[in-house]
């Protein structure tokens, strides 16, 4: 018989919880143990919508309920803190991208699930977009040749209008979220760059506050990431305007095509070859069921033993880190930083 996975939620101020809790419907893999944040707004709504029994402490909440893993949806700095306290209790955890607000804060909870022996997933909402999944299918083939270059750009109308107000609260502190735009939303680009180029030699930054004068951190931001025979650059927004440019956008290229997938759930994908050099318009792969979504995943991974998808693993998300912290530093001083970072424990 498949064991049925008790899943405990630490945090509801991420908004991205959500989907996740919805993603348990129907599913005879995992259901939802309980759920602990002090917010009683966010616990009722716990009650109306998923049923499941609700505390205001985290540490009642594991006592009472016996998790096997939990879900951190809280702000990034707090949500490092839980990633290691589950950890030394046994438990596996799935953290929302990034990991944390701190390279610091991301090796701690690395060594910690090492020590523990238990598994860390980092949730990137989208990695289960159908055209995401078939981009990096295309670029793996061995005709797509050396990656040589990566462009990303991922970015929204702005906090008040993507977030909650418990969401806004605590995402334009730069001490709980680890920054504003860069980290929030030039993050998916460096994690899709550290998956397939892995650690750059230098990276370069430059941040600004150009929609919103009084966020105290940036709204906006470019990363510049080096390699010995790449580059790649991420770009972050918020604030712009209009549809479809509010998305997740990426072009591939290789010495042996390129492949750029368009944004939203219903994006698509072009893929260019020596045969086509006009490109051509690829259809996205429906998922396979273990990779619809977060949830479906992460149950899963901990019920075969199989890796994380690697956009989602813990070494990537810490390398990932480093890179944004890297960038942060690179935008203060104005200046290219080497990697590794000579202070990176």
């Amino acid at each position: 018989m498949t064991k049925k996975w008790r899943i405990g939620v630490l945090g509801l101020t991420h908004d991205h919880v959500w989907g996740n809790l919805e993603n348990f419907a129907g599913l005879e893999s995992g259901e939802v143990a309980g759920v602990a944040d002090p917010n009683e707004a966010l616990l009722d709504r716990v009650r109306q919508k998923v049923g499941c029994p609700v505390y205001r402490s985290h540490e009642e909440m594991v006592e009472k309920e016996r998790p096997d893993a939990v879900y951190i949806f809280c702000d990034n700095a707090r949500g490092a803190e839980l990633g290691v306290w589950a950890a030394e209790r046994g438990l596996h955890v799935m953290v929302e991208k990034p990991m944390a607000a701190t390279l610091a804060g991301a090796n701690r909870m690395v060594a910690a699930v090492r020590k523990a022996g238990v598994r860390m997933m980092v949730n990137w909402p989208v990695v289960w977009r159908p055209q995401v999944q078939t981009a990096l299918a295309l670029v793996a083939r061995p005709e797509f040749g050396r990656i040589w270059q990566i462009t990303h750009r991922a970015g929204h109308g702005g906090i008040f209008v993507e977030c909650s107000p418990p969401f806004r609260e605590w995402i334009v502190q730069k001490e709980r979220n680890g920054g504003g735009a860069l980290i929030d939303v030039c993050s998916y680009g460096i994690n899709m760059a550290s998956m397939l180029l892995g650690r750059p030699e230098r990276v370069s930054a430059v941040t600004g506050r150009l929609r919103n004068g009084e966020y105290q951190v940036e709204d906006n931001a470019i990363v510049v990431m080096s390699y010995a025979q790449a580059m790649a650059t991420a770009e972050g927004s918020w604030g712009q305007l209009g549809q479809p440019m509010t998305g997740y956008l990426a072009t591939i290229w290789g010495t042996g095509g390129s492949v750029a997938l368009g944004p939203g759930r219903g994006g698509r994908v072009w893929n260019t070859t020596a045969e086509h050099p006009q490109g051509v318009e690829v259809t996205p792969s429906q998922p396979e069921p273990h990779m619809a979504n977060a949830t479906a995943h992460f149950l899963w991974a901990l019920s075969t033993g199989n890796e994380f998808f690697p956009l989602c693993r813990d070494t990537t998300c810490r390398d990932t880190q480093e890179v944004l912290e890297a960038a942060y530093l690179a935008a203060e001083t104005r200046r290219e930083v080497t990697l590794p970072l000579q202070a990176a424990e």
